[in-house]
């Protein structure tokens, strides 16, 4: 540890060699703490180090018990006569704003924007170079007592290059900025953890019990300590990240930092999931999932995202468990006659070879396909046929008829390949044809509303069209919805697989209405579907289905969570994938559906209750379970309850709520998201669902950071995004409305994070 400080005392003061020396001379240390106990002595809420022994700190009980004071280098700024100034009385979970103002040689300390101490230095002020250290808990570079450092919680720190006044203080808030006056430096560390907001300070060293719990810095004392310091050249400046570096040359230090710093940032960010697939950085929108198989004991999985500097492209991964995923470089991309991917499928032939069937961009373009003959499928190439079905115009394909009269079919988003006696077969969407064709108050029966078209082939390089596969219904969709994002496999006869049922699943979705399905036989090239059903009913969040079927004969599926909240860009990433589902076919013909087993491995912290009788109104919290990364089962006698279930990343004044209930009376499974945070799609979502006479409600959840799903008896699922902002938005809450409910059982679990970051 002592060897890790001199280098830290040594970087700083090489860094500061020939910098600029008076940045940083007239300021203002501010610091929202909370003290664990008010016997510690000389540790530091915060510190600016110069690296060669001068300091200004926010010194708690170094010269006189429970007095905050304005630290320096051998007292040289710090007045030693304390006897008078006010002792600290919190009672250490209550935060307080302490401010040091350093203006000329008056430093004055502000606690809670009251004036604390005021008073004249007995030496002139310390002026700090460009390249600098801030430390939280020990008070500078050179203490090594591990004794002398703060034990606390901290929850927003910040320097201005300026002297504040007490109004000007005492209008700040934690995580916020006041207008133009911008930090000079600034930790918010419930929205970006340990990252420093302004960029100025990237690298990061942590010493000891050093945590982030609640939106908060937590220091444990006996040394905990984060020191933070710049990253330049030796002439104090600093240095930009390199834009242009190639795979073969050295890897600059700067990359290696920055793309630290950008792990480090998503792993406290407050909103990313932890076990729910992502889209390890850049734009996911759109994110649809495409391109899933399975071939010789693992999973792959394509995702649609906007690579920067690129264009529209799928990368790829690909796993043997479903919850632990390997990256892999992008699959396809712009170039080889396209300017981008869109949406579509795969499929592995007799041979091993594996194939992805894709939308290409843009304009009158079509098909496209690309093939993978090694062990990883890591390196695909784009068949020199391509487009295998052309476009006479954006996502449209014009045929002339004998009576020479045209006819217009979809070439855009094609599904999966399958293949049966020896041809293949594609679907491809109608969104483009719908919007030319179908949408006009005249428009043909046959031509309005969802449809997909069947091509078929011999070499999957030469296509011929069939016919329209399916015959919509108008009961179960409206003439302003389309078909695209088509999935077409076929279902099992249990969650595990097994058995074919002998019916055929097609999941796709329209743009306006979200994903949905039908559930009906194949045969003779046509589809004929038996029943329909959605998968989101209030907007679009649920939304571009993906599905494949593995060794098990289990078919499994994905969907892009469509809400995108403000800030996307900034944040470095966007793009969520509901959990993978396996889907059967149930007795009485209709979908069935729930979570895989394989998430079962991610449970720890086992906790339970059992016959909790909740009468009208009555509520019970869920202690000791972590609210923002759980699991929890829940078997519920619904009773004479109008409305029971439970609420989730729930504050404890009700401020913020995700509320998940059954809903007898209107016989409708229900996701209230009116009052879940500031951001995202506030809105109350109801699914159809009803209980036979006599069930138990049977409740899946799962909470995890902005992301919650709920099964219901395996015949229905709401998945949504949420967007709480306060730190204490962790709760979980049973309640009952109505009536009285009795919950049998509830099971709850903590779920370890899986994603890498």
């Amino acid at each position: 540890m002592k060897l890790l400080i001199s280098l830290l005392v040594v970087a700083v003061a090489r860094f500061g060699q020939g910098a600029e020396t008076s940045l940083l001379k007239d300021k203002t240390l501010v610091v929202w703490v909370a003290p664990a106990n008010l016997t510690q002595r000389a540790g530091s809420a915060l510190t600016i180090d110069d690296g060669q022994s001068h300091f200004d700190g926010i010194i708690f009980g170094e010269i006189t018990p429970q007095k905050w004071m304005p630290g320096s280098d051998g007292f040289r700024r710090t007045l030693r006569e304390q006897v008078t100034w006010p002792d600290e009385t919190t009672d250490g979970r209550t935060f307080i704003q302490m401010a040091i103002v350093y203006r000329g040689s008056e430093a004055t300390v502000f606690r809670d924007g009251q004036e604390y101490v005021r008073y004249t230095m007995p030496n002139p002020p310390q002026a700090f170079g460009s390249a600098v250290a801030v430390l939280f808990g020990r008070r500078h570079l050179d203490v090594l007592d591990p004794e002398h450092s703060f034990t606390g919680r901290i929850k927003d720190a910040r320097i201005y290059d300026r002297a504040l006044d007490r109004a000007t203080i005492a209008a700040l808030v934690p995580g916020k900025i006041a207008g133009d006056l911008k930090p000079w430096a600034w930790w918010s560390f419930a929205d970006e953890g340990l990252r420093e907001k302004t960029g100025r300070f990237t690298e990061i060293k942590l010493i000891g019990d050093v945590r982030l719990e609640d939106g908060c810095l937590v220091l444990g004392g006996k040394g905990a300590t984060v020191i933070t310091t710049a990253s330049g050249s030796d002439d104090g400046k600093p240095v930009s990240v390199p834009k242009h570096w190639s795979f073969t040359s050295a890897v600059p230090d700067e990359v290696v930092r920055s793309t630290r710093l950008l792990r480090e940032r998503f792993l406290a960010d407050p909103h990313r999931p932890t076990w729910h697939f992502c889209v390890p950085e850049d734009m996911g929108m759109p994110g649809d999932p495409n391109g899933a198989f399975y071939h010789n004991g693992r999973y792959h999985l394509m995702y649609l995202y906007n690579r920067s500097g690129s264009g529209f492209c799928w990368g790829h991964i690909s796993s043997s468990d479903l919850v632990h995923w390997r990256h892999h470089p992008d699959a396809i991309g712009p170039g080889n006659g396209d300017e981008g991917v869109f949406s579509g499928g795969a499929f592995v032939d007799d041979d091993g070879s594996a194939y992805l069937s894709y939308w290409m961009l843009w304009g009158a373009k079509g098909i496209g396909l690309a093939r993978s003959q090694d062990a990883n499928f890591d390196a695909w190439k784009k068949l020199e046929a391509n487009p295998v079905i052309k476009s006479t115009e954006w996502g449209v394909t014009e045929v002339k008829q004998p009576d020479g009269k045209s006819s217009f079919l979809g070439s855009a988003d094609p599904s999966n390949i399958w293949k049966q006696d020896g041809h293949y077969y594609i679907l491809t969407g109608n969104l483009l044809v719908l919007n030319k064709i179908g949408r006009a108050t005249n428009a043909p029966a046959a031509e309005q509303g969802d449809r997909l078209y069947l091509f078929t082939s011999d070499d999957l390089k030469n296509w011929r069209y069939l016919h329209v596969f399916y015959e919509r219904r108008p009961e179960w969709t409206d003439r302003s919805e389309d078909d695209m994002c088509p999935s077409f496999l076929p279902l099992p006869s249990s969650p595990a697989g097994g058995r074919p049922s002998g019916k055929h699943l097609l999941l796709f979705i329209s743009h306006n209405k979200g994903c949905q399905y039908y559930v009906g036989s194949y045969r003779n090239d046509h589809f004929f579907p038996d029943n329909h059903g959605r998968m989101t009913w209030v907007d679009t969040t649920y939304f571009a289905p993906e599905a494949l079927v593995d060794g098990q004969g289990r078919q499994i599926m994905w969907s892009w969570l469509l809400d995108n909240p403000t800030g996307e860009k900034e944040k470095g990433w966007s793009g969520v994938y509901g959990l993978p589902r396996s889907l059967w076919l149930g007795d009485d013909g209709t979908l069935r559906l729930r979570p895989v087993k394989e998430l079962e491995t991610l449970r720890r912290h086992e906790k339970s209750w059992t016959s909790l009788t909740l009468a009208d109104e009555a509520t019970k919290t869920l202690d000791g379970v972590t609210g923002d990364s759980c699991e929890l089962e829940l078997e519920i006698k619904v009773g004479s309850a109008q409305r029971a279930g439970l609420k989730v990343r729930a504050s404890a004044g009700g401020e913020e709520e995700t509320l998940l209930y059954y809903d007898a009376a209107r016989k409708e499974l229900v996701f209230d998201s009116t009052r879940s945070g500031r951001d995202g799609r506030k809105v109350v979502e109801r699914a159809p669902f009803a209980l036979k006479f006599g069930e138990p409600l049977k409740l899946r959840v799962y909470v995890d950071k902005s992301v919650v799903e709920i099964y219901a008896n395996d015949r229905q699922a709401i998945g949504r995004r949420v967007y709480p902002t306060r730190a204490d938005s962790l709760g979980l809450v049973l309640f009952s409305e109505g009536g009285r409910a009795r919950f049998k059982t509830v099971k709850a679990w903590d779920m370890m994070p899986a994603n890498p970051y």
